[in-house]
């Protein structure tokens, strides 16, 4: 039985769901989940729940903010046995001509966080999604007509960063948004094996790094309604 999470393998289905907040995974339990899912963790107040999407097999458990946690709860599904990781969360847009409530899926993850780079010890890598996964999650979220954007991401360390000009280098260069925990999930993926995608719906549309116009709780509720929509079909599929 791992640390963080106090469970065994038999506890989770291969394919979980990763928001970071706890009330997050239970909100995708409650609502996307067919009746009769179960709680599996609660360790820390990071909860877990497996139960069944459309009759087939699904979890989700919260991560946690930023690469260092999210990284231990994805260490320990892949202990578990877990062979398919889907990141749901938000993200700061930064692309020209993204709205809010808009769904980003993430091709590849800049790792602006140093403790990525330590899995690899210091040796380049891009951190990047698996193909089945994205070319799913894509025609799916346009089915259902969600304004969908493919990219690469950033995963930043630092949520309040100091740095003068930061957030317009990343736009500069072709990054679609930013967030806290693809990079570590991806080089995770690449090194066990498993299948990985980041879902991510735009919260904010960011400016510079103190000015960003943040999104309603009702836009934010169908964005990430939308969302979890794909990434239940893409987790089961």
């Amino acid at each position: 039985m791992p640390i963080h999470i106090r469970a065994e393998a038999s506890d989770y289905a291969p394919a979980v769901l990763v928001p970071g907040d706890p009330r997050r995974a239970k909100y995708i339990a409650d609502t996307f989940f067919d009746p009769g899912f179960r709680l599996v963790n609660e360790e820390r107040g990071a909860l877990g729940f497996t139960g069944t999407f459309q009759g087939k097999p699904i979890s989700v458990q919260s991560v946690g903010m930023g690469c260092a946690s999210a990284g231990i709860y994805y260490s320990e599904l892949i202990q578990l046995g877990v062979r398919r990781i889907i990141r749901v969360g938000t993200a700061g847009g930064l692309a020209p001509g993204l709205r809010m409530a808009d769904t980003v899926v993430a091709i590849s993850a800049t790792a602006d966080d140093p403790v990525v780079a330590q899995l690899t010890n210091g040796e380049a890598h891009s951190p990047t999604a698996s193909w089945n996964l994205v070319e799913h999650a894509v025609a799916r979220a346009r089915e259902l007509g969600a304004t969908v954007h493919v990219g690469p991401i950033v995963s930043s360390g630092l949520f309040y960063d100091p740095r003068p000009g930061i957030m317009q280098r990343w736009k500069d260069r072709g990054h679609l948004a930013v967030e806290m925990e693809a990079a570590m999930l991806y080089t995770l993926g690449a090194l066990h094996k498993i299948e990985t995608l980041t879902l991510a719906t735009i919260s904010d549309l960011v400016a510079d790094e103190t000015n960003a116009e943040r999104i309603s709780d009702a836009e934010l509720k169908v964005g990430v309604d939308r969302m979890m929509q794909v990434a239940c079909d893409v987790a089961i599929g």
